[in-house]
């Protein structure tokens, strides 16, 4: 096992390194997503099959048990004090745009697109709620295979950052304050890493909001967990089996810690130490994923996912516009 965890370790370390480069960090790309990238590279180069079968026993307990653990410790991130300061309007707004981005994404993918279901949902997952962990969250609940999770990630990267370009350009063509704008921001842009470098682009107002709304909508990855489990095993298994429930338990472990952090404060470098390490988790888990993922799996993919996470990019940002404007504007 220690093979596959050091492999892990060491693509983590590297990807850290590499979004770090000048050209690179302006990018806003998080180590969850480069580190999948750079995991990616590595696992296509000549003999990494090989490498990839002595270390598999290390690489699926990154992928399994240190994903879980990551995000539970996520939950470390956020408290219902910040959810409570902007008031119930804004769980409305993220509560409409994941089910919109959920409902309408789905069905495009299925039955316009033709694309399998396990792609269809990791691919509107990511947009929906928090980009690179949504998708891992989701895959970890599903057991979904690596390359529609990889194809998946692969979305958030192309279109938050497109979101990077776009918004500031946006923003004095909605009329919206900053505050107003920092809203549609957390509510639409997809990865909390692209939210702050868009808020942070606009203006100091609207990265306060929009990080805040940004963390509301990952809270929701708890219920949307939750849901996903029930409805997947009764898609997928008999009738006789049908009513039995599969509950995430990573999923309520994250509420847990949010509940916990909410009601203890812990020491500032005990606090900080546990994120990170929550965060390590996650990104050894994304470089164990992008190394066992073959590019030919992604190749057979096509274009369909590309132009399924376009079309949600597009009720993302228009009918998150109308949303704002609806729930929030004066």
């Amino acid at each position: 096992m220690w093979q596959g965890l050091i492999l892990s370790a060491a693509l983590s370390v590297m990807g850290h390194l590499v979004i770090q480069i000048p050209g690179i960090r302006e990018l806003g790309i998080s180590p969850l997503v480069g580190t999948l990238l750079l995991g990616f590279a590595a696992g296509n180069l000549p003999g990494a099959a090989r490498v990839a079968t002595s270390a598999q026993a290390g690489l699926k307990f990154a992928t399994r048990w240190l994903l879980r653990g990551g995000i539970v410790l996520f939950g470390l991130s956020l408290t219902w004090q910040q959810i409570a300061m902007l008031g119930p309007r804004i769980l409305l707004l993220d509560v409409l745009m994941v089910a919109m981005v959920m409902l309408i994404g789905y069905q495009i993918g299925t039955r316009m697109l033709g694309l399998d279901r396990e792609t269809a949902l990791l691919t509107c997952a990511g947009s929906a709620i928090c980009g690179a962990a949504a998708v891992l969250a989701t895959e970890a609940t599903i057991r979904a295979r690596a390359s529609s999770t990889a194809m998946a990630v692969a979305t958030v990267v192309l279109f938050g950052s497109l979101a990077m370009f776009i918004y500031p350009l946006l923003y004095p063509l909605t009329g919206f304050d900053e505050q107003l704008f920092g809203a549609y921001i957390g509510a639409t842009v997809h990865e909390v890493a692209q939210v702050v470098a868009v808020g942070g682009a606009v203006g100091a107002d609207a990265l306060d909001t929009a990080v805040i709304v940004k963390l509301v909508r990952v809270m929701l990855l708890v219920p949307f967990l939750l849901l996903v489990a029930r409805w997947w095993s009764s898609c997928n298994e008999d009738d006789s089996q049908a009513m039995r429930i599969t509950i995430p338990w990573f999923a309520l472990g994250f509420l847990l810690m949010v509940v916990f952090n909410s009601l203890v404060r812990l020491p500032d470098v005990l606090h900080h130490n546990l994120i990170l390490g929550g965060q390590m988790g996650m990104t050894m888990a994304m470089a164990a994923l992008g190394y066992e993922t073959r590019f030919d799996r992604l190749a057979a993919l096509g274009i369909r996912p590309f132009i399924l996470a376009l079309c949600l990019f597009f009720l993302l940002t228009g009918f998150g516009l109308i949303a704002v404007r609806t729930l929030l504007g004066n």
